[in-house]
């Protein structure tokens, strides 16, 4: 057991581990971080992490819904930042393209099935699922694609775009270059 306590102040242990998993996941994939590995990471005894996670399944869903808050984050910033609401809609993509090739293993462990399970996300998920959902659903409406298919098939652009790009099928500035270009079409003219 270790006699540190440096990695987390009393109290704050579940953040501590969380903060640990969060690093880890910039450099490896969810799938291969160990609860074991994470306790190392935070300096904490190996038993340590199951007072806040049954399971590593748990710490994987505590992963995930961080990972979607900071993609949410992004994108609202994004689009908050924005002076057109056809800007908004472009920049909020870009910010969602931009965060899965940046972050890849982050953005794999919020689309990751078996982790946030389609039709039934964790209480902590679902939330930041719909808001995510109503930020590009408000930004494509407003820019004059409001259509349920239309907003489906906007997140399936940025959505594989991003995805594609983060496997290295080509680079980021190709990636926007493309969602730039697919907003050109797709956008009614002014």
């Amino acid at each position: 057991m270790s006699s540190s306590k440096a990695g987390y102040h009393h109290g704050a242990l579940a953040r501590a581990l969380e903060d640990a998993a969060m690093q880890l996941l910039e450099r490896v994939p969810a799938s291969d971080i160990s609860l074991r590995e994470v306790a190392r990471a935070a300096n904490v005894s190996h038993n340590a992490p199951y007072h806040h996670f049954s399971d590593r399944l748990g710490l994987l869903k505590a992963i995930a819904e961080r990972s979607m808050a900071d993609l949410l984050g992004e994108v609202r910033t994004a689009t908050q930042q924005a002076s057109t609401r056809t800007a908004a809609l472009a920049e909020g993509g870009r910010a969602y393209i931009r965060f899965a090739v940046e972050h890849p293993h982050a953005f794999n462990a919020v689309y990751d099935p078996t982790v946030c399970v389609p039709g039934d996300p964790t209480p902590t998920m679902a939330p930041l699922i719909r808001a995510l959902e109503d930020v590009l659903a408000d930004n494509a409406s407003s820019a004059g694609l409001g259509r349920p298919g239309e907003i489906t098939a906007l997140w399936g652009l940025m959505h594989g775009l991003g995805t594609l790009a983060a496997a290295g099928h080509f680079g980021l500035d190709d990636a926007l270059s493309a969602y730039s270009a697919a907003l050109d079409r797709l956008l009614p003219s002014e």
